[in-house]
């Protein structure tokens, strides 16, 4: 079957029609934020620097900003210098006519620029300025610039993640960034129809990397007050669950298995010969196998050990084990629930022909999101956007010329 191609629908009906986004943000945290708003209809407008643009036009893979054709979908572009003598009184014009703006500048640079949210609420009462940042814009960290790899760090996801014997583990991806952007695109949303279904006023969103990722963790905070414990790490097995881990096959695959209720766990031993794990009281209850995780462990290792991994998956299935393989991304690819369903299409790419990307999530049943737009060359909405403000196309090429925009 393979990954099903799209085409861009420019003109396709979308929920957040209507909702003008204007993105100062840089990297992903704001660029995911946004992306959520794009595919679901909302015009975003990146401002991005003359002739650099986004970051992520510089994360490169084979000479190709794969990371920006990802995120830069549904979007439009433009660009204006905050340095210029009149980057301010620009910006002043351009936030009446967008419902919400998002940054993710160092601590206080709106307020030295003189566009803090005071100013941009005068221009605009109704405006939703979200703030992206590591730590806050309050608390003496607020100062500091927040990269993801500091948050996943402190919040104590890395000092989970990863082997008792070996040192902590960061996430191989902007994990902080990532969930700071969904937060934030649905802090965004609701604070748009406070405005628009409650008759509110503009609003500031303090949205913070730190309590993004830490609120995650679950119970962490609940756990160790409660019981002065401190979770160690234990690789892919699980505090909370037993059995649950990742199984050699006897070919070099991974089974992951989590039969994390009882009656999973009943029919997991029954179904692997050994019925009698039951009833033995190191295993009879969830807390007594998360005890003796290991001596699970090796019981539920050897047998698959014993398997190759498309015996082991097709075992369980039959069986109604809840497992699952272990891929890489290319195996992901060609597996065919996820090209049936298309988690991941082939979007037109004007370098590259195609270039696959996640399908937009979730997927809505009556007001799904669309593939509207590629992702902008830099400045390419120049003439457009600016115009809505009263500058002609003579004062957009005059602008550029000087290297305002």
């Amino acid at each position: 079957m393979g990954i099903p191609s799209i085409d861009f629908d420019p003109d396709a009906d979308c929920p957040l029609d209507g909702v003008r986004v204007l993105d100062f943000s840089r990297l992903v945290a704001g660029n995911m934020l946004s992306l959520q708003l794009a595919d679901f209809g909302a015009e975003v407008v990146k401002v991005e620097v003359p002739g650099t643009g986004d970051t992520l036009r510089h994360w490169r893979n084979n000479g190709h900003d794969l990371h920006w054709k990802v995120y830069g979908r549904n979007k439009k572009s433009i660009t204006l210098n905050l340095k210029d003598p009149d980057a301010r009184e620009m910006v002043l014009k351009l936030v009446p006519h967008f419902d919400v703006m998002t940054e993710s500048f160092r601590f206080g640079y709106l307020e030295r620029m003189g566009i803090g949210p005071d100013e941009l609420m005068k221009a605009n009462p109704n405006l939703i300025l979200v703030r992206v940042s590591g730590f806050g814009q309050t608390g003496p960290y607020s100062t500091r610039p927040g990269f993801g790899t500091l948050v996943e760090a402190m919040s104590g996801f890395a000092s989970n993640n990863g082997f008792e014997d070996r040192e902590p583990v960061l996430p191989p991806l902007a994990m902080a960034d990532m969930i700071a952007g969904l937060y934030g695109a649905m802090a965004t949303v609701i604070a748009v129809r406070n405005v628009e279904q409650k008759g509110g006023k503009g609003q500031v969103v303090d949205l913070s990397l730190l309590e993004s990722i830490f609120s995650t963790l679950g119970p962490e905070a609940a756990v160790h007050t409660v019981t002065g414990r401190v979770r160690k790490r234990v690789g892919s097995g699980s505090e909370s669950s037993s059995p649950r881990n990742v199984y050699a096959t006897n070919d070099g695959g991974w089974v992951a298995i989590s039969a994390s209720t009882q009656r999973m766990t009943e029919r997991l031993f029954t179904a692997i010969g050994r019925p009698e794990m039951i009833t033995d009281p190191r295993f009879a209850t969830n807390a007594d196998r998360v005890e003796h995780r290991q001596e699970v462990d090796t019981v539920v290792g050897a047998f698959i050990k014993a398997k190759s991994l498309k015996d082991a998956i097709a075992f369980f299935e039959e069986q109604g084990i809840t497992a699952a393989p272990v891929y890489d991304i290319s195996q992901f690819l060609a597996d065919p629930h996820v090209q049936e369903r298309g988690i991941v299409v082939n979007m037109p790419d004007a370098d590259l022909g195609e270039v696959a990307t996640h399908n937009i999530t979730p997927r809505l049943s009556g007001t799904p999101g669309r593939f509207r737009r590629p992702p902008p060359e830099i400045g390419e909405h120049n003439e457009e956007i600016w115009g809505r403000i009263g500058y002609s196309p003579a004062d957009v090429a005059a602008l550029a010329e000087r290297g305002t925009i």
